[in-house]
């Protein structure tokens, strides 16, 4: 009974199964606990309009996740460190101080001058694959676009961009709500190395600046109004990779799944090759990237027709949400056609994602070229997907090009 599935639903205590299929689970909070009272003591929102209403009121619902992080981490750690002074995890006015750096890095010149790069690239490794006659569209294609695009706007020698993947692996996997003794291990020894290194890096370019009108780590080292201190430039550097990494990899990755699952669709799409940036906005609402936010009640305040008192932690079910009927017509249909498309899979509010239109943009190149290559790929075994809550994706996908 679906009544069921809402009422034992913990997210500190999750069913193996939600992780192949949240969605069932998704779909019986927003029936019968669309406020959610979590055994913690905290609360789950699965109704699109809560969800927006909350990423719309920055003063009722703080992103400043220190209470939280501070017993989870312990306030000595690196993931501590990180995590509470990175972009995503702040208020104002901290956080507008630092988006305002981020987004003037990431101007038009900076994204428009990666695409005959990110072009290059996609073909390199699609010419690869085609010889193979098969490919993992995880490793061997979507989890390499986003790192070498990360390194691009940094301007990290190639040479140096191997371990940046399992660095940005382990820092997000340390976020999930659960984390064990391994992942915390885990998660340091990423930071360890990628400070290690970014402490190198930095040094070198203010020593050496790049172009700033190319180069984001200088624009970023020179950003106007108050400059970025010693940590929160480094811990933005972080925080730039892991933002643009996994998410931007599922979204790929999820593509070529759901486009392998709904053959109707994909013919649609090879029809009507102009419908590709609206079919990428239905990947993220379908099978959104990030299914995860999270904030705290500043003051008692109502949402949904109930009550939260001050210092309630909400996690915000943006994957229940991007399937809710009362937002989407035909909610569980994947439709490329879908217009408008309003999904929360980037946030809103003044914490929506920095980096979108990046994201957008590596979508965009490596779909476009992929399905024009290999227009009647097939999965040639079953994906394995991640056994995250927070982050949906897959870890391996087989892929026959034919």
């Amino acid at each position: 009974m679906t009544s069921d599935l809402a009422q034992e639903f913990d997210l500190k205590h999750l069913p193996d199964d939600f992780y192949d299929d949240p969605f069932v689970y998704y779909r019986a909070l927003r029936e019968h606990a669309p406020i959610k009272r979590l055994p913690d003591g905290g609360v789950f929102l699965s109704r699109y309009a809560d969800v927006l209403t909350v990423y719309q009121d920055a003063a009722s619902f703080s992103s400043d996740k220190k209470k939280e992080f501070a017993p989870k981490y312990g306030t000595e750690s690196r993931l501590f460190r990180h995590h509470t002074t990175s972009l995503v995890f702040n208020d104002a006015p901290y956080h507008t101080r630092v988006r305002r750096s981020i987004m003037g890095a990431l101007f038009p010149r900076a994204l428009a001058r990666l695409e005959s790069k990110l072009e290059t690239l996609v073909k390199r490794l699609l010419d690869r694959a085609e010889d193979a006659g098969q490919m993992d569209a995880i490793a061997q294609f979507a989890g390499a676009i986003p790192v070498e695009v990360i390194g691009d706007l940094l301007d990290i020698p190639d040479a140096d961009r191997a371990p940046l993947r399992e660095w940005s692996l382990a820092i997000l996997g340390a976020l999930e709500p659960v984390l064990t003794a391994q992942a915390k291990a885990l998660g340091e020894d990423a930071l360890i190395g990628f400070h290690t290194y970014l402490s190198g890096l930095i040094a070198r370019r203010r020593a050496r600046p790049g172009d700033p009108q190319h180069d984001v780590l200088t624009r970023l080292i020179q950003s106007e109004g108050e400059p970025l201190s010693a940590i929160e430039l480094a811990e933005n550097c972080v925080f730039l990779l892991n933002a643009g990494h996994e998410t931007t990899t599922n979204l790929i990755g999820n593509a070529i799944e759901l486009f392998a699952r709904f053959p109707d669709q994909r013919a649609k799409l090879a029809a009507q090759p102009e419908l590709l940036r609206t079919a990428i906005e239905e990947v993220l609402r379908y099978e959104s990237s990030n299914q995860l936010g999270n904030r705290m009640t500043t003051r008692d305040v109502e949402i949904g027709g109930e009550t939260l008192g001050e210092g309630t932690f909400v996690t915000l079910g943006i994957g229940a949400a991007n399937r809710d009927p009362a937002a989407f017509e035909n909610a569980e249909r994947f439709d490329i056609l879908r217009n408008p498309n309003r999904h929360l899979a980037f946030a809103a509010g003044i914490h929506q994602c920095a980096g979108m239109n990046l994201a957008r943009m590596e979508a965009r190149i490596a779909l476009g070229a992929f399905l024009k290559r290999f227009p009647d790929y097939a999965m040639a075994g079953k994906p394995a997907r991640s056994r995250r809550a927070r982050f949906r994706g897959f870890t391996a996908m087989p892929v026959k090009l034919r």
